[in-house]
């Protein structure tokens, strides 16, 4: 595994635990969260946005089922196909896709709810 993917990871692992100061630690300044409800961007609102769903939840686990990484001159990026569990044993089936920057910080969350 990558440096990269074991961030995704940890981000995974940290989201899961509702770890706001974790999240805070792994977020460049400047991120940006896209979802199929939320768009935030500066990780003030990119950190109350994950405040607000964790709010919403008592019960949730991210489980990765499949992660790659394209890291080149360009792009570091990491696409996470995840299944996520929440209350009532509800699944949700995403893809994340997560780009970091020159520091490995995550510079932009893109998230796809699937079927």
């Amino acid at each position: 595994m990558t440096d990269l993917v074991d961030i995704a990871l940890k981000y995974f692992e940290t989201f899961t635990n509702k770890d706001l100061e974790g999240l805070k630690e792994m977020f460049a300044e400047n991120i940006s969260l896209r979802d199929w409800e939320v768009e935030a961007k500066g990780i003030k609102d990119v950190l109350n946005a994950n405040s607000d769903i964790f709010d919403s939840v008592n019960h949730m686990e991210v489980i990765p089922l499949r992660v790659w990484d394209f890291e080149s001159q360009e792009d570091n990026v990491v696409v996470a196909e995840l299944k996520i569990e929440l209350d009532d044993n509800e699944i949700e089936l995403v893809t994340d896709i997560l780009e970091f920057d020159k520091n490995n910080k995550i510079k932009a969350i893109r998230a796809y709810k699937g079927n």
